[in-house]
C-alpha cells in the first residue's frame, strides 16, 4: 500500500493531483482544489477512481523527479526488455483543466497498462462512458471528462483499459480534460506543445526567485509547491491539496485542508515577499479585502478559494479512508470558530506589504483599522487558539502575542508610514497585552511560557514569540521557554506541538495521538540561530530536510517510530517554514557579531 511520501503533485494553479510511484493517480478534483474528487483511490480502493499509467510486466523504479523548477513530474521505469519515462503534468489553466501523460521510450520495448477508473464525487458516482470521433468522453451530473490517445482502449468491468508497447524514440500522449457536462467537449490540445509552455511557464516563474543563498534549490523547489497550492484566478492560497490523510493512521484527525487559512495564507505569502515574488502579495491582498468585507467580528479563520464562507463540514461514509483513518471530511467546522491570532497574522502580513514597498491601497488600510477597532476589546476573550482545538475556548498565550502583534503593526503603520489612525490608544493597548502575556502566561516555575494563562503545559507555538517581535530570542524568559519545548516536546530529534495525554483531550477535544509536528520542529531551527546555536538550527533544518521525499515534496507531520509522514499532503505551512528557515539560517550566518538588527528585518516567520 502507497503510504503519503510515494506521491508526487502536478497542478495548473486552479487544482492538482497526486500521482504515485506506480504510476497511478489516486486523487484529482475537478475544477477546483476544493471540487469532488474524481479519483479518490487515495482514500479508498482503485474502484473509488484511480488513472494508473506502468509498465505491464515486472519492473522497478528507476528514478522519480520534477524537471528542474517546475511541477512536470518524471517517472522511469526500467524492465527486462526496456526501459521507459512517463511525464505528468497539468498546462497552467487555460478554459479547462486538463491533466496530460507523455509515455517515452527510453531504450528497448516496454509493454505499457493503462487503467482508467472515473468515479465522480468523492468516489460515489460511476458515469456513463460513451465514444466520440477521437476518444471517449465520461459524464455524471454536472461533470464531464474527455479522455483522448492514439491508443485503442476498450470498456471492461467499468473500467477503461488499453495495452500498448512504446519503444526507443517514440511518444505516445494521453489526456484527460474537465469540462461542465452540459457543454460540448473542449478541443483538443497538443500534448507536445503543452509540456513545452508548462515547463517554460514553471521555470520563468522559479527564476524570478531573490533567495541566492545556501539552499537556493531547495527554496525554489518549495516556492514552486507553494505557487502550485496557489488558486490563480482569486489568488487565494489553499493549505493543502488534499482532505483527510490522518494526523494519525487509524485515528480520527483526519480534515479537509483545501481551502484558504488566512494563517496559511498570509505565511504563504511572507514566503513570496521574502523571495522577491511580489504580484503574489498583490493578488492575495485583492482576494483578502473580498474575503474580508463587511463587519470585522464576522471574520473567518478560512474561506473558500474564491472566499466563500460556508464550509459546512460532513462525513464521507463511503470511503474507508487512508489506510483505514476514518471518517473521511469534506468541508471544515473550524471555519466557525474564533481565533485571535488570525487578527495579528493579517495585520502582520500587510505590514510586510507596506515593508516591501507595494502600492498603497486605502481599503487595505480601511480593513485594518476596522479589525483593530474590533480587537479593542475582543482581544481580551479566549479562543479556539491556532490549533483550532474542539474543546472549550481559553486564553492561549500565543493568541495573545498575537494580538500584539496586530496592535504593535498598528502603530508602525502611523508612525512609520504615515497612516491616519488612534496611535496613542493602539499604543497603550499594545502595552496592555504585553505585561498581560508577560504576567499571566509565563510560569516562574517552569521558567518558561505556558500553553494557555494559568496552565503547566508547554505549547510549540511559543516558538513564535521572538519571531513576532514580542520578545527577542536571547530575553531570559524566551531562553527559558526553548529549554523547557526542547525537553518536553522534542522526540527523536522533532518538535511535538503539546504533550499528547490525557489531560490534552480536555483542551483539545480530540482523543490523544499525532505525529511531530514538522513546522513547530523549524521554528525550534529559527529560535536557535537567533540564540547564536546555529550549527545545532543547521543540525535540525538538514534533519528536516531529509525527510521530504524524492521530488521534495512534504506533508504537515512525521512519525519517527515508522519513519513516514503523516497529515495532508503536501503541506503548505512546512513548506512555507522551509523557505523562511533557509532565509533565516542565511541571515544568521552572515551577521557579524556587533551588528543590529533594522526594524524592517524581522526573522522570516515560521
Amino acid at each position: 500500500m502507497a503510504r503519503i511520501e510515494d506521491y508526487g503533485l502536478i497542478g495548473d494553479l486552479q487544482t492538482a493531483a497526486l500521482v504515485g510511484r506506480n504510476g497511478s493517480i489516486d486523487w484529482a478534483c475537478f475544477p477546483r482544489f476544493d471540487s469532488g474528487a474524481c479519483f479518490a483511490a487515495l482514500l479508498g480502493t482503485p474502484e473509488h477512481g484511480r488513472w494508473l499509467l506502468a509498465p505491464r510486466t515486472d519492473a522497478w523504479e528507476g528514478e522519480r523527479r520534477y524537471r528542474p523548477r517546475t511541477l512536470v513530474l518524471e517517472t522511469e521505469w526500467e524492465t527486462d526488455t526496456g526501459a521507459v519515462r512517463v511525464l505528468d503534468f497539468m498546462p497552467p489553466r487555460g478554459k479547462a483543466p486538463d491533466i496530460v501523460r507523455i509515455v517515452e521510450g527510453l531504450g528497448g520495448h516496454v509493454e505499457m497498462y493503462s487503467e482508467l477508473v472515473i468515479r465522480f464525487d468523492y468516489g460515489g458516482t460511476i458515469p456513463w462512458v460513451r465514444r466520440i470521433g477521437d476518444g471517449r468522453i465520461a459524464v455524471a451530473g454536472p461533470d464531464g471528462l474527455c479522455f483522448r490517445t492514439p491508443v485503442e482502449h476498450r470498456g471492461e468491468n467499468l473500467r477503461t483499459l488499453g495495452e500498448f508497447t512504446v519503444r526507443r524514440g517514440e511518444r505516445i500522449p494521453f489526456t484527460l480534460t474537465w469540462y461542465p457536462s452540459n457543454e460540448r467537449p473542449p478541443r483538443a490540445i497538443n500534448a507536445e506543445h503543452a509540456l513545452n509552455e508548462t515547463v517554460e511557464y514553471w521555470q520563468t516563474w522559479a527564476d524570478r526567485c531573490g533567495y541566492t543563498g545556501k539552499w537556493k534549490e531547495d527554496v525554489q523547489a518549495s516556492l514552486v509547491v507553494l505557487k502550485g497550492l496557489t488558486y490563480a484566478p482569486t489568488g487565494g492560497i489553499v493549505a493543502a491539496a488534499t482532505t483527510s490523510l490522518p494526523e494519525k493512521i487509524g485515528g480520527e484527525r483526519n480534515w479537509d485542508y483545501r481551502y484558504c487559512w488566512l494563517r496559511d495564507a498570509t505565511l504563504t505569502l511572507l514566503a513570496f515577499l521574502n523571495a522577491g515574488y511580489l504580484e503574489e502579495a498583490r493578488a492575495w491582498r485583492v482576494w483578502l479585502l473580498r474575503a474580508a468585507a463587511g463587519d470585522p467580528s464576522a471574520l473567518q479563520i478560512m474561506y473558500g478559494v474564491a472566499g466563500e464562507r460556508r464550509l459546512f463540514e460532513l462525513v464521507v461514509d463511503w470511503l474507508p479512508g487512508f489506510e483505514g483513518s476514518k471518517p473521511v471530511r469534506v468541508g471544515n467546522a473550524a471555519a466557525g470558530q474564533f481565533q485571535l491570532d488570525v487578527y495579528g497574522e493579517v495585520l502582520d502580513a500587510l505590514h510586510q506589504g507596506r515593508v516591501n514597498k507595494l502600492e498603497t491601497s486605502k481599503e487595505a488600510w480601511a480593513l485594518q483599522r476596522r479589525l483593530l477597532g474590533f480587537l479593542e476589546d475582543a482581544w481580551k476573550e479566549p479562543d479556539e487558539g491556532i490549533w483550532e482545538v474542539r474543546g472549550p475556548r481559553r486564553h492561549f498565550t500565543h493568541s495573545k502575542v498575537m494580538a500584539w502583534v496586530a496592535f504593535d503593526r498598528g502603530v508602525q503603520a502611523v508612525e512609520r508610514f504615515g497612516r491616519n489612525g488612534p496611535v496613542e490608544r493602539w499604543r497603550s493597548i499594545r502595552t496592555e497585552i504585553h505585561r498581560e502575556v508577560c504576567k499571566q502566561g509565563f510560569d516562574v516555575e517552569l521558567n518558561s511560557f505556558t500553553q494557555f494563562y494559568g496552565s503547566k503545559r508547554l505549547d510549540a507555538s511559543l516558538l513564535m514569540i521572538p519571531l513576532v517581535g514580542f520578545l527577542p530570542a536571547d530575553d531570559p524568559r524566551m531562553v527559558g521557554t526553548v529549554a523547557a519545548i526542547e525537553r518536553e516536546l522534542v522526540r527523536d530529534g522533532f518538535v511535538y506541538r503539546y504533550s499528547h495525554d490525557e489531560e490534552a483531550r480536555s483542551v483539545d477535544g480530540l482523543p490523544p495521538g499525532e505525529g511531530a509536528f514538522l513546522p513547530c520542529t523549524f521554528w525550534l531551527a529559527d529560535n536557535l540561530a537567533l540564540q547564536g546555536r546555529l550549527d545545532e538550527a543547521e543540525e535540525i533544518f538538514e534533519r528536516l530536510l531529509a525527510l521530504r521525499n524524492e521530488v521534495g515534496l512534504l506533508a504537515e507531520e512525521w512519525d519517527p517510530a515508522e519513519r513516514r509522514q503523516l497529515g495532508n499532503f503536501p503541506q503548505a505551512f512546512t513548506h512555507v517554514a522551509l523557505v523562511n528557515t533557509a532565509f533565516n539560517l542565511d541571515r544568521e550566518e552572515h551577521r557579524s557579531p556587533m551588528e543590529q538588527r533594522s526594524p524592517d528585518e524581522q526573522p522570516a516567520k515560521y
